[in-house]
């Protein structure tokens, strides 16, 4: 695309330099710079991008928007140089002008929330498949278009590469995806300019509040995905909201277009009834305003039936049959690191959860318990740099819900690990579990699986489908799967 007609919906505050190349891509990141790239400089909270303008202009930068003039004093450069007032608002203005506006093309579901995110993307990509669309998924876990895998390293990417994964998705054949929409995504304008058809509420509890500082404001920025967007865009909206969630009723009150909430114990338009748990899954009824129909679903916890549900209600307000919603939801056998089993022919259960807030540990412990008779042994731990104000709440939860309750490291980043798990001890008095703390989460997986007896259940909360550990100075590969398996095969083989 020409220069001047990709800057078109931009306001310049000053031009200089010579003539209008033809852009090949668009690129924030001075390393990614190409022959043909038009150089966005964005400040970031460790870089400036003003700061490798030369760099980029070294590796073939045909252009270079910024939004600190002294920082073109005395280039040499004949290219353009382009003046805005502020590059991070442009960046999605860019993205949308350079890829044509893709997400009006596609229909897409964005979900938002604290817990069941990625699961529910999982479950809408497999009723999407089942009603013949082409689906795409983008979330915690990556990309995948048409089932095919594009890792990333954010829940939702930049909001050039978000518009650029949305054009390969239509390149590809894809007609219909789902996306996560994190908090840190909207506070941060990645999403901006995306068109959704469907935003779905899932629920609101502690997390991230070492960003957001407060509950309300963590909530304010996710009903942007509810008032603010559907009011910029071309497309008819739908609210789909889980009213059984208290903060269920903020995001109706300020849902603009249709709506379609979502329950187990409040009247609401999907409604689950004769919920049932066992070791392989849950099973439920559903009562819709598309009729009602049973589901037996693949995955275990009584949370994804919610799940389940607010899938129901995306497909439901795309148009799609119940009997393509039923077979989709019944197809999923698994979701990484979620509720995930781990068996290698053991006499006790192994489960793994990203689980890493107190509301999350909670339901799985919850549900967890409601599937042995046994002991109930939960190895855990939490981030470090992150929000210390849930570390004793964690503590209190698995204390007082397990058996055995093994505090660990889990990512623990610059904080020292003995003092994170010093933090979520310091909730665990008087209660009773008994308690442990090992600082080498393998180690304390080990352990666990070491002391597990027959009909025990162990669950080892936190990482999920991580496949890392961060530490201070270095982030080692690190699977709590892969690390089971290991152990089990050693305690098999004597």
């Amino acid at each position: 695309m020409l220069l001047n007609k990709l800057i078109e919906p931009l306001m310049v505050s000053s031009r200089s330099g010579d003539g209008n190349p033809d852009v090949t891509s668009l690129v924030y990141d001075s390393r990614h710079v190409v022959q043909g790239s038009l150089f966005i400089c964005v400040k970031g909270g460790k870089f400036d991008g003003h700061e490798f303008i030369d760099d980029a202009i070294d590796k073939g930068a045909c252009a270079i928007v910024g939004d600190t003039p002294e920082r073109f004093y005395g280039l040499k450069s004949k290219i353009p140089i382009i003046v805005i007032p502020d590059t991070r608002p442009a960046l999605p203005v860019l993205a949308n002008q350079f890829f044509d506006h893709p997400s009006r093309r596609l229909k897409l579901v964005g979900i938002t929330g604290t817990k069941g995110k990625t699961t529910t993307t999982y479950l809408i990509e497999s009723i999407l498949t089942h009603a013949g669309l082409g689906a795409g998924v983008i979330g915690t876990m990556g990309t995948r278009i048409m089932g095919q895998a594009i890792p990333g390293d954010r829940t939702t990417p930049e909001s050039v590469d978000l518009q650029g994964l949305f054009s390969q998705m239509l390149d590809k054949g894809v007609s219909a995806a789902a996306m996560e929409v994190s908090s840190h995504a909207l506070a941060m304008g990645r999403t901006e300019g995306t068109e959704f058809d469907v935003g779905v509420f899932t629920n609101l509890t502690r997390d991230h509040l070492d960003f957001h500082k407060t509950l309300g404001d963590y909530l304010q920025t996710k009903l942007r995905l509810f008032d603010k967007y559907p009011d910029s865009s071309s497309k008819p909206f739908t609210a789909v909201i889980n009213v059984d969630d208290p903060a269920g009723e903020r995001v109706r009150q300020v849902a603009h277009g249709g709506i379609l909430t979502y329950g187990i114990k409040s009247r609401a338009d999907i409604v689950a009834e004769n919920v049932s748990a066992c070791a392989h899954g849950v099973s439920f009824d559903v009562n819709s305003p598309a009729g009602s129909f049973h589901v037996d679903l693949n995955l275990g916890g009584n949370f994804n039936v919610y799940n389940s549900l607010a899938a129901i209600g995306s497909a439901l307000a795309l148009g799609l049959d119940v009997r393509d919603i039923k077979a989709g939801l019944e197809s999923v056998k698994s979701v990484d690191g979620r509720f995930e089993a781990v068996d290698c022919g053991q006499d006790f259960s192994v489960l793994v959860d990203y689980a890493h807030t107190p509301d999350s540990l909670e339901n799985v412990l919850r549900s967890a318990r409601e599937l042995t008779s046994k002991r109930l042994i939960v190895v855990f731990g939490c981030g470090g740099d992150r929000d210390r104000g849930k570390r004793p709440m964690m503590g209190t939860i698995g204390a007082d819900m397990a058996d055995i309750c093994i505090v660990t490291s889990d990512n623990p980043r610059s904080e020292a690990p003995e003092v994170i798990i010093d933090e979520i001890l310091a909730g665990t008095t008087g209660r009773r579990a008994k308690m442990e703390s090992i600082i080498d989460r393998r180690a304390a997986i080990e352990h666990s699986l070491k002391i597990a007896r027959k009909g025990d259940l162990v669950v080892i909360a936190g990482k999920g489908h991580e496949t890392y550990q961060i530490f201070r100075d270095r982030t080692v590969h690190f699977d709590d799967r892969e690390v089971v398996r290991e152990v089990l095969a050693c305690i098999r083989n004597g």
